[in-house]
Parts: C-alpha cells; structure tokens; sequence
C-alpha cells in the first residue's frame, strides 16, 4: 500500500507560481510512474502530466506545456509539480496518484492522494 499526501496548494494571482508536493509512503515509490490530475468545480477530472519511475521521461497535457513540469526525487519520496504563468482557468482541485505501470504515458494508476486546492485569481 502506498499512502500519497498533497501539499502546496493555495491562492496565488494569475501570472503567479506555485509548486505543489507528492509525498509518498511506502519503499516502493521509486519504481512507480506518478501522474497529476486536476478537477474544477462542475467538471471532469482532467489529466495533467506525468513522470516516469527514472524521472527521465514526462508529458503533459496541452493546456500546461511550457508552464508546468513535473519532477521527482526518489531519494525523498516525493514528486513534484511546478506550476508557472498560472491562469484562472488552472483553478482546481489538484491531485497526485501513483501506479505500478512506471510509464510516463500511463493513465492507469493505483494510489491516489486527497487532493489540493489550487485557486488562481485574476
């Protein structure tokens, strides 16, 4: 079992950064992909990026190229999203999960976090 926590979220002005925190429980962190995911109010759930088990490979989604990235520290057990030029409309419910297929295009996923606001005002 691997226990994921999120941290970081909060209310930051459009054009701002954030950076928020998978940390993950469990000494089998290191071999699986990790992928965020994001959920605004009145909508699905929207994948957002992902890393592989290495940290070698990552890909996101459209909307966040070039403004997010995704990073890992096995080390600490941790992963990690950086978000820069935030907009409204990245205003969400952020959550991390983790899985056992180590790929950075997997959708599937094991472990799921509790979530973290994210609130980007304009």
């Amino acid at each position: 079992q691997v226990l994921l926590v999120e941290s970081g979220g909060g209310l930051v002005q459009a054009g701002g950064s954030l950076r928020l925190s998978c940390a993950a429980s469990g000494r089998t962190f290191s071999i699986l992909g990790v992928g965020w995911f994001r959920q605004a109010t009145g909508k699905e759930r929207e994948f957002v990026g992902a890393i592989d088990w290495s940290g070698i490979s990552t890909n996101y989604v459209d909307s966040v190229k070039g403004r997010f990235t995704i990073s890992r520290n096995n080390v600490k057990n941790t992963a990690y999203l950086q978000m820069n030029s935030l907009k409204p409309e990245d205003t969400a419910v952020y959550y991390c999960a983790a899985g056992h297929d180590g790929s950075s295009y997997s959708r599937t996923f094991d472990y799921w976090g509790q979530g973290t606001q994210v609130t980007v005002s304009s």
